[in-house]
């Protein structure tokens, strides 16, 4: 018994110094409203009884987690709310708008190329057949948060045009081609940002991502669709619904 305590003892590992500040300034931004100034960086390290390099390093952390928002020459201030990315049978336009977000879209290539072996295999196509390559842009409230690239393998005659006036990838595929997303299968991981995705989302190289691969296919079990999509981990967490 006595080994079995002295193990998880030794399991216990001490708090890091800059910790106890975290959490007390995660109190502090839970009374603020969004877009509220923290006071300078020394006064807020003589608050809170702390130095100003473990204050810096809190202050990082909890703007890596999407609680803060550091501006360069203004200050730090408390983030908005995550937007929540709702798993579902939808696009992000209309999960968003359920919200009441308004999403808006810019495209930044749309292409016919062949299929490399990688998308070829997740659309069940040959290898070198031309398909759609369609990246865009998603945007709230004039902030850009994700960059999604979808390769679709149907026809899709005037696509641009179709998509211009539906703004939803899923409602032009459905009510333009007459292609039904039944079921979607994604994987969700984390990355940090190239710096091409750092400039598109106007955020730090580095900063933290959701990466996700979707897989939507029609009711007879067919892909139509295999998107790759990076959000900003700042503002997006997902909730997925059964």
């Amino acid at each position: 018994m006595h080994n079995a305590a002295g193990t998880a003892s030794g399991l216990t590992q001490p708090q890091p110094r800059y910790y106890g500040t975290k959490l007390a300034l995660r109190d502090l931004i839970s009374t603020l409203e969004p877009s509220t100034s923290l006071p300078p960086e020394r006064v807020l390290a003589e608050q809170l009884g702390t130095s100003r390099t473990t204050l810096r390093k809190a202050l990082a952390e909890l703007a890596a987690e999407g609680l803060l928002r550091r501006v360069q020459g203004s200050g730090t201030f408390v983030a908005p709310p995550k937007v929540v990315h709702l798993q579902q049978l939808t696009s992000l336009t209309d999960d968003l708008n359920t919200q009441g977000l308004q999403v808006s879209s810019r495209v930044l290539a749309l292409t016919k190329t062949p299929a490399d072996e990688a998308v070829a295999e997740r659309l069940a196509i040959a290898p070198g057949r031309r398909i759609h390559r369609l990246q865009r842009l998603r945007s709230v409230g004039g902030e850009p948060l994700a960059i999604e690239v979808a390769h679709l393998a149907d026809p899709l005659p005037n696509l641009a045009r179709r998509l211009a006036d539906r703004g939803s990838l899923y409602a032009t595929l459905r009510d333009h081609y007459g292609l039904e997303v039944a079921a979607v299968e994604d994987t969700v991981e984390t990355a940090l940002t190239t710096p091409e995705e750092a400039t598109a989302l106007e955020v730090a190289v580095g900063s933290p991502i959701l990466l996700v691969h979707r897989r939507a296919c029609d009711h007879t079990g067919r892909p139509i669709e295999w998107t790759r999509s990076v959000y900003r981990g700042d503002r997006f967490r997902f909730v997925a619904r059964a």
